[in-house]
């Protein structure tokens, strides 16, 4: 009886956001999914008519509803071009952990969720061991975006070009650091993420080496896990909570001013998600998660805005007419509004900036979604290439880790030798 009390307090709660929408279809002309599909239920507004009678629907074809809410990349597009201030994303989020508790989980996401993922140093272990088999199942396929493919025709795959696990993970290199300078002020924590320590290490080897060159302290925690995300846009709160709660353990916001991240997806996570999604049990742990949240900068915004690094052009580490272009990550623009500061990286870095059309229209990465609607994350990640493309650039920047492997992807079977990399490589580069 208590857990149907608790289900009918959170439709309470989902329906009291509902009544904002006035459904004048806003979303529908900027919904990357919808541009593609030209179905009304996969746009906002039609996936908020659906929650407007989930209770019923719920109950009467759950998985139905589940997939619907699931065809959607959680870009945020449709919340930031909102004129009625309908926060779409949380509220599906919402939604989809009231499904996630009444249907259960998957095992597959069980076992992905509960048994690794929330456990950060099992899940260390397993990635390194899957690192070593690595060779018997992927090949070399660009040099340019450091991307491999399937030796074999394997499930979720596909036809994918992907960036491989790394040989060393950051985190085999720094442990419980703290790198200090003769002259800092400032004292910095580094929340890594998983993309980047198992897959793009070089991007938080670029963060310690600019941080330390503008003589800035910096504490790297060991056993850092993920933001949680993955598990939360999965429905499954539990292994959320205890993720936020076991990184709460290693960043006390006491040690430092400010906890810094290279991952637009993981800056979004802890500043918008930790604090109203985290946990709801001890005022305590309420308190730290917002002292989390109001430090939490992404790192082109602490670079420029904190750490004032000089915005005068410098000479490149590369060729000085190389082009670069970049593109806004929705976790980054539309979830915080950081879009001026990764542009000041890259012309600080002494790179011709040239903008793309359509710099902040999504990838088409949305995490899971790429997985179980490859199609349609391609079909959406084709129009960034092409537009990539079309600007002549020698590289493209970007301040995401999970778009950097989308963008690989998509410029890897098109064969183009066009590089893939984060702002704050290129002016690690010069330094």
């Amino acid at each position: 009886m208590s857990d149907i009390k608790k289900l009918a307090q959170s439709f309470t709660e989902l329906e009291e956001q509902l009544i904002v929408c006035i459904r004048c279809g806003m979303c529908q002309s900027v919904c990357p999914v919808f541009e593609q599909t030209h179905k009304e239920a996969d746009v906002a507004r039609g996936k908020l008519a659906l929650l407007s009678g989930l209770m019923n629907t719920m109950f009467d074809d759950p998985g139905g509803v589940s997939n619907r809410l699931n065809k959607c990349l959680l870009c945020g597009s449709c919340a930031a071009n909102c004129p009625s201030g309908v926060n779409a994303l949380e509220i599906f989020i919402k939604a989809r952990t009231i499904l996630a508790e009444y249907m259960g989980l998957s095992p597959i996401k069980k076992i992905i969720f509960k048994h690794m993922l929330s456990k950060p140093r099992l899940f260390n272990s397993l990635m390194s061991m899957a690192e070593k088999f690595q060779p018997l199942i992927s090949l070399k396929k660009s040099e340019t975006q450091g991307t491999s493919c399937a030796r074999f025709d394997l499930p979720l795959m596909g036809h994918r070009h992907f960036r491989a696990l790394a040989k060393e993970p950051f985190h085999h290199s720094f442990q419980k650091t703290v790198l200090k300078t003769k002259v800092s002020k400032i004292r910095i924590a580094l929340f890594t993420g998983c993309l980047i320590d198992k897959i793009l290490p070089e991007i938080a080897h670029a963060v310690v080496k600019t941080t330390v060159h503008h003589d800035i302290e910096l504490v790297i925690p060991d056993n850092q896990g993920c933001c949680g995300i993955p598990a939360l846009a999965s429905g499954d709160r539990t292994s959320f909570n205890s993720l936020v709660e076991h990184h709460v353990k290693l960043f006390d916001p006491k040690r430092f001013d400010y906890l810094v991240t290279a991952c637009a997806t993981c800056t979004s996570t802890i500043k918008k998600f930790w604090p109203s999604l985290g946990t709801d049990i001890d005022p305590c742990l309420k308190r730290q998660l917002a002292q989390l949240s109001s430090k939490t900068l992404d790192i082109n915004q602490f670079l420029v805005d904190v750490a004032g690094i000089p915005l005068k052009k410098k000479t490149p580490g590369k060729d000085a007419k190389a082009i670069i272009t970049y593109h806004d990550p929705c976790h980054l623009k539309k979830s915080l509004g950081v879009h001026k500061q990764p542009r000041q990286l890259i012309t600080a870095s002494g790179y011709q900036l040239k903008e793309m059309a359509g710099s902040d229209r999504c990838c088409g990465m949305g995490g899971s979604f790429n997985l179980f609607h490859y199609d349609i994350s391609t079909s959406i990640g084709k129009l960034k290439q092409q537009n990539i493309m079309d600007t002549g650039c020698n590289t493209i920047a970007t301040g995401c880790p999970a778009c950097i492997m989308q963008i690989s992807d998509m410029l890897s079977k098109e064969g183009a030798l066009i590089n893939v990399k984060h702002p704050v490589e290129l002016y690690a580069e010069t330094l």
